[in-house]
């Protein structure tokens, strides 16, 4: 059962704020919503139905009150998980597209997340196929707030209309003024897309399962010790890979990667953290001993986990 695995200590490193949002919350911020109604609109099994319902949901989020009504409820959630820390992606290139105010939105959030109880650090994400001007826009906020919550910057959505290497520039910006790197890839484009997210600086990568198709990237990747989040639900949700039959996940860390597991958008796709690790058991024949290596790994990777081990490259 996954309750069983609620009781490993862990982090949450690839969970997205918008992506929480259960039906009840949703419920909550707009009351004349109906569970049909959201159901209908939450389509499944490709990444374009995933978009259309990530752009339906987030239209529903018009305050910053609902932003941290948001917050609170995936920290309770988190909480229930036995998650002892967390960095939560924030869709700020969305905010923006929708003439939203960031800063009003961020310090909700930002305030509701100094409330948990565990420490909780904010990812501020672009929109790839918007382009690299509104993601310099994105990176510019996410470092005016480097020493208020937030750790690191990121990309995610279409990666063929955004191809990492558009983004070299706003991804050496965020460097030089003291952020870390992470970007999605390698999840619905091939393994040339982990390596242009590598050659822009990423220190994690979100997805990265097309890497298992390049023996030399897994080499690599292995060698400079760059971890792959992996939401094997969320892939299956996408249809960035067929069914579980086929997902690389075991062979990925039969190969010597760090992995770190976890939900994506765990309200979008009926999952939980506990869900993943017993898919991990019961689906990959991840044994007790590995199961506590990928929860060691979110903490390991984690870029700012108060109690990691002595040595850790991770430490600011």
């Amino acid at each position: 059962m996954a309750e069983s695995y609620v009781m490993l200590p862990k982090a949450s490193l690839h969970v997205h704020l918008e992506g929480a949002i259960w039906p009840e919350t949703l419920m909550e911020i707009e009351p004349s919503l109906t569970r049909e109604e959201i159901r209908a609109n939450m389509p499944e099994g490709s990444f374009d139905n995933f978009i259309q319902s990530y752009i339906w949901l987030t239209r529903k989020l018009t305050e910053p009150e609902h932003y941290a009504l948001a917050t609170r409820r995936l920290i309770e959630h988190l909480a229930a998980e036995g998650v002892c820390y967390a960095e939560i992606t924030l869709s700020a290139g969305v905010i923006l597209w929708k003439n939203q105010d960031l800063a009003r939105i961020y310090d909700a959030i930002h305030a509701e997340s100094r409330r948990a109880p565990f420490t909780v650090y904010w990812i501020p994400d672009a929109i790839r196929q918007f382009g690299p001007e509104p993601a310099m826009e994105v990176a510019r906020f996410a470092v005016d707030r480097r020493d208020d919550g937030v750790v690191a910057f990121g990309i995610g959505g279409d990666e063929a209309r955004g191809p990492a290497e558009q983004f070299a520039e706003v991804y050496r910006f965020c460097r030089e003024n003291g952020l870390h790197l992470t970007c999605h890839a390698g999840e619905t484009v091939g393994p040339e897309s982990v390596r242009a997210a590598l050659a822009i600086g990423a220190e994690r990568i979100g997805h990265g399962i097309s890497a298992i198709n390049d023996p030399n990237l897994l080499a690599e990747l292995r060698e400079r010790d760059i971890p792959l989040e992996i939401c094997p639900t969320s892939n299956i949700c996408t249809g960035a890979v067929a069914s579980l039959d086929v997902h690389p996940l075991r062979r990925l860390f039969d190969a010597g990667l760090p992995i770190v597991l976890d939900a994506d958008d765990p309200a979008l796709f009926g999952t939980t953290i506990s869900q993943e690790f017993e898919l991990a058991a019961s689906t990959f024949g991840f044994s007790e001993e590995e199961l506590a290596t990928l929860a060691t790994n979110s903490l390991r990777y984690a870029f700012r986990y108060p109690n990691r081990s002595p040595g850790s490259r991770r430490a600011d």
